[in-house]
């Protein structure tokens, strides 16, 4: 008879394997384990640092181009009051443009802050303790 464990790819038997195995085995195991457990750690850490710095850098740009798209909305709107008042000041003359022009913007910013008022006042309200 030919013994057969001694082919390869056949699985071994005898005392490195089942209840007789050395101790030493699972300490390899769990050593192994460690190991791969703190390059894991590591590899985690190097792509959340590089996660971050592509969000900074990101939200940097973004933040910017978005100041720049605010600023040139601004501009635009100096141009429409200056070309309001260029325009009625046939009408009106320069400085009937200019109060026309002056109050209706007066107008409009009281508007906008009433309504912020009530908006705040509402947000005020669903915070105080003594009203239902």
């Amino acid at each position: 008879m030919t013994d057969h464990s001694q082919y390869p790819g056949e699985p071994e038997t005898g005392p490195t394997s089942g209840p007789d195995a050395p101790a030493g085995s699972l300490v390899d195991d769990l050593s192994s384990l460690i190991e791969d457990g703190q390059t894991y750690v590591a590899a985690e850490l190097a792509y959340q640092k590089t996660r971050l710095s592509f969000v900074t850098a990101q939200g940097k740009a973004g933040a910017v181009l978005l100041l720049g798209a605010l600023a040139m909305v601004h501009l635009a709107l100096i141009a429409l009051v200056v070309g309001l008042v260029f325009a009625l000041s046939s009408v009106l003359g320069p400085f009937g443009a200019t109060a026309a022009v002056t109050l209706g913007l007066l107008l409009i910013a009281a508007l906008l802050a009433a309504a912020g008022g009530k908006r705040m006042r509402a947000v005020s309200s669903a915070f105080d303790k003594g009203k239902p």
